[in-house]
């Protein structure tokens, strides 16, 4: 893809401005609905009188919506990091978070525990741990096998994202029917539903823990871009970086999927949406991919959970959503991924 012309240092702040109005109109709308000054005096202290905000209203800002709120955007915001991250250091636009298998695996490990009806926070655990499992697995399949060192970890991943889905299927297959099979199926297809504040603190720390490092060395996955000899003579240490980026973007990938499902195409077509606006270059595509997929996931879950009576999972409405957009974008004449 062309380099976007021009400077574009409108992009970050507009799409700062849409995500605090984004922010703000997902508590104004819902069952529910909250405006700006019931929402201050609702998360003020009592003492300050704010508002006359009922216990009732109180209870659903602070153990409903803040925290799917917050969920929403830290999920948004890591998916389209991984994402964005994946496509420099692996040189493919077709890269996204699930491309090394953390999905696969988080999927799996989630799907065993519904199975054996392990608690709600144990669920979360092991969905994350085997997630972080899964590319250890890939990467340890990649260092031994022979050949171009991309080429093998991308192979790898396909090959244990393909058993583990395997494996996903036979734990659909044995669950009950009436009760584990719909809660396995439901949480495959990614909600936010059940969110609480300790889901946010549980996957705070590996969020924050995975997006520092990829912000600070945004400017050397520019370099990864380009070949490892070209790379070298620039002073970078090529396999290191590359480990760092790819730990850190499937850190957050593990935790994001441990507590929201699989929700697709955040990650892809969002990196591709910010090339657009901002270019190739990764000092401002990866803050401009974060808080890009922030506001996108935030909006879906608005329509997911306002549209109809019941929700619809996020998965489903991402699909719909990214799969045509992305087609429009790779069938516009003159332009290329």
């Amino acid at each position: 893809m062309k380099r976007a012309p021009g400077r574009r240092g409108w992009v970050m702040p507009a799409l700062a401005t849409l995500l605090v109005a984004a922010i703000l109109g997902s508590f104004a709308i819902g069952r529910f609905p909250i405006g700006p000054y019931e929402l201050l005096g609702a998360v003020a202290p009592r003492s300050w009188g704010i508002g006359e905000v009922t216990d009732q209203m109180r209870a659903i800002v602070l153990n409903v919506r803040v925290p799917r709120i917050l969920l929403a955007c830290l999920v948004g915001c890591c998916l389209s990091g991984a994402g964005a991250s994946y496509q420099g250091v692996f040189r493919n636009p077709m890269a996204s978070p699930d491309f090394l298998g953390a999905s696969s695996g988080a999927a799996t490990g989630a799907a065993l525990a519904l199975l054996l009806q392990f608690p709600a926070q144990v669920v979360m655990l092991v969905a994350f741990a085997s997630g972080l499992a899964t590319i250890g697995i890939v990467m340890a399949i990649g260092q031994a096998a022979p050949g171009h060192r991309l080429l093998r970890i991308i192979l790898a991943g396909i090959m244990v994202s393909s058993l583990f889905n395997a494996a996903t299927s036979f734990i659909k297959l044995v669950a009950d029917p009436t009760d584990i099979l719909p809660e396995i199926t439901y949480w495959l297809m990614g909600s936010l539903a059940k969110t609480r504040l300790d889901t946010v603190a549980f996957v705070l720390v590996p969020m924050v823990v995975g997006l520092v490092p990829l912000v600070l060395l945004r400017w050397r996955v520019n370099l990864l871009t380009l070949s490892d000899a070209e790379a070298r003579t620039m002073g970078v240490d090529v396999s290191r970086v590359r480990w760092v980026v790819i730990v850190c973007a499937t850190l957050v990938t593990a935790a994001c999927v441990s507590v929201s499902g699989l929700i697709g195409w955040v990650g892809l077509v969002v990196p591709h949406l910010a090339r657009r606006l901002v270019g190739n270059d990764y000092r401002r595509l990866l803050p401009v991919s974060m808080v890009g997929g922030a506001v996108f996931l935030l909006l879906v879950d608005d329509v997911s959970r306002n549209l109809l009576a019941t929700e619809i999972p996020l998965g489903i409405l991402t699909a719909v959503i990214g799969a045509p957009f992305f087609l429009w974008m790779i069938t516009r004449r003159n332009e290329a991924i």
